[in-house]
């Protein structure tokens, strides 16, 4: 009878709020066929993937696949290399958008701010692709806007940057920053607008002049959404920019800039034996680390802030 008056509850809230249900069905169906469904393909990490036999009709490796991944010098490399770029690329472009939307925010005339905001955002809708040329049309020493103005200028020869590994981690961030942090800034810029005004009245009739309203209010009441997106960035650590690095580098700078997405797609897809059940494993360590940092820093914002994503 317990069992009956539960079903019925559960078809009951069903069919009363079946508009919200829905309205959710299509992620639920996103998510299920590219997030969920892809996950059957895991069993490749312990196979030795036949393609006429399947997934499943292909022969039981065990741990064959990671000792092999464990034991191959490139894929260390590229670890490293997707570490130090990523932590990089958190330590230089985090602070960029706060900064900006703050500063956006202070601006009074209020048609120059949308301008600035305008010339901000348009990086973010061209593809990797686009801004890989642009930048090769800027620094290529062979036809490059900027080598021919430093030699015609300053009669110097500007050094080689693209394909040089001394200059790619350079590169990346300064690209990623320059690509992203305009869109970045909207979500701090919708947070700033819902402080309440009374609190920056208050502190004018206090003296607070505009610097110390930044620092004493605009800042603590941002500090939740700075944590949040922290811990959403570091999360993340293990994907470094497939589309970024792929368009960037060359193999003279795979010592620096081949990192675990690219090293998967050229061992696991481009080379000439393919090999899906190691781009496989490789895929499915990165996935684990993300998860594991996730919590280690939602975690970490729990104990600092007494609050967290989940």
């Amino acid at each position: 009878m317990a069992k009956k008056s539960w079903l019925s509850m559960v078809i009951k809230n069903l069919v009363r709020d079946r508009y919200l249900y829905l309205m959710i069905l299509p992620g639920i169906t996103f998510f299920s066929i590219f997030s969920y469904g892809p996950m059957y393909g895991l069993l490749l990490s312990f196979k030795d993937f036949k393609f006429n036999l399947g997934i499943w009709g292909s022969p039981w490796v065990g741990m064959d696949n990671f000792q092999k991944m464990f034991d191959d010098s490139d894929f260390w490399n590229a670890f490293n290399n997707t570490i130090i770029i990523s932590l990089g690329k958190l330590l230089f472009g985090f602070p960029f958008p706060i900064l900006l939307a703050i500063l956006l925010n202070e601006l009074r005339k209020k048609y120059f701010m949308r301008f600035m905001q305008s010339v901000l955002y348009l990086p973010y809708f061209l593809s990797w692709v686009i801004l890989a040329g642009v930048l090769l049309n800027l620094f290529s020493t062979t036809n490059g806007t900027l080598p021919k103005m430093f030699e015609a200028w300053f009669g110097i020869d500007m050094p080689q940057i693209m394909g040089n590994a001394d200059y790619f981690r350079p590169l990346v961030f300064i690209s990623q920053i320059w690509k992203t942090m305009g869109w970045d800034t909207i979500i701090y810029l919708a947070a700033i607008a819902g402080i309440s005004p009374s609190l920056h009245e208050a502190a004018v009739i206090d003296g607070a002049n505009r610097f110390q309203r930044i620092i004493h209010i605009t800042l603590p009441s941002l500090g939740f959404l700075i944590g949040v997106l922290f811990v959403l960035n570091v999360g993340g650590v293990m994907n470094a920019g497939f589309d970024q690095i792929f368009n960037l580098y060359d193999p003279g700078v795979y010592n620096v800039g081949d990192i675990l997405d690219t090293y998967i797609y050229r061992v696991g897809i481009a080379s000439i034996n393919i090999n899906i059940e190691y781009g496989v494993v490789v895929g499915l360590i990165k996935s684990v680390l993300n998860l594991l940092l996730l919590v280690a820093a939602n975690s970490a914002l729990k104990m600092f802030r007494k609050d967290s994503i989940f």
